[in-house]
């Protein structure tokens, strides 16, 4: 039997790529995001892949995330990859800094992710040794910042490397491993066209790291490389 992605933010970048990969490997795929409307790259998909399913979803519209794991009830999922992502405004702000896009941050790097895996838990534990994969940054590692700055995207990275570490305790008897995967700087939208790697290098690099995944790494957080990155 195929294997089940579930993806948010499967519209651009690392998203599509990672959807694009899994397809080309055999697994079935859910891809969400907030506006496949306008997706076309992705919706242009269906027409190859009879394994792809798309939905609308905003990750911080809690209501819509529950509906939709309601929804998919009876759905084992193998594998679900928290994608989406907000770096918030960037340039110098120490003096003036904008507490609700902030708030957005937060929402989007850090809540939602958590608010994700309560709706889906029970899809992750119906598929054996399952693995709940967030998509951080290693602007998120306090051992690696000596550059300062990025206040709100760091915080919000940081945060959700703690989550990370919480739910890897609390799923282990679940089966479920949790890790943190630093994609790399990547040429994207948000990474900017100063990136240092693609981004077929990057999700060739992160589909490696979770093919090989196991339980005793539960809890760790790697790069696209597949090295170990300290919190």
């Amino acid at each position: 039997m195929a294997k089940h992605l579930f993806i948010t933010g499967a519209n651009r970048g690392l998203g599509l790529t990672m959807v694009k990969q899994y397809l080309n490997d055999g697994w079935i795929v859910t891809a969400c995001c907030r506006e496949p409307e306008q997706a076309q790259e992705l919706t242009d998909l269906l027409q190859q892949f009879d394994a792809l399913s798309i939905f609308q979803l905003d990750v911080t519209d809690y209501e819509s995330v529950e509906l939709l794991a309601a929804n998919l009830t009876e759905e084992p999922i193998d594998l679900l990859i928290n994608n989406a992502g907000y770096y918030g405004p960037k340039g110098g702000m120490l003096g003036s800094t904008p507490v609700d896009e902030w708030r957005k941050v937060f929402e989007i790097n850090s809540i939602a992710p958590l608010k994700l895996l309560e709706a889906f838990r029970p899809h992750l534990k119906r598929a054996k040794s399952s693995c709940f994969a967030v998509l951080s940054s290693k602007m998120g590692s306090m051992t690696d910042n000596s550059s300062g700055g990025a206040y709100l995207y760091r915080s919000s990275k940081a945060a959700v490397n703690s989550v990370v570490k919480s739910l890897a305790v609390d799923l282990f008897e679940d089966e479920i491993s949790v890790i943190a995967l630093h994609p790399g700087w990547v040429r994207t939208e948000m990474g900017g066209p100063n990136g240092l790697i693609d981004v077929d290098e990057s999700v060739t690099g992160l589909k490696t790291v979770l093919d090989h995944l196991d339980m005793t790494q539960t809890g760790m957080f790697f790069d696209y490389k597949g090295q170990e990155i300290p919190w």
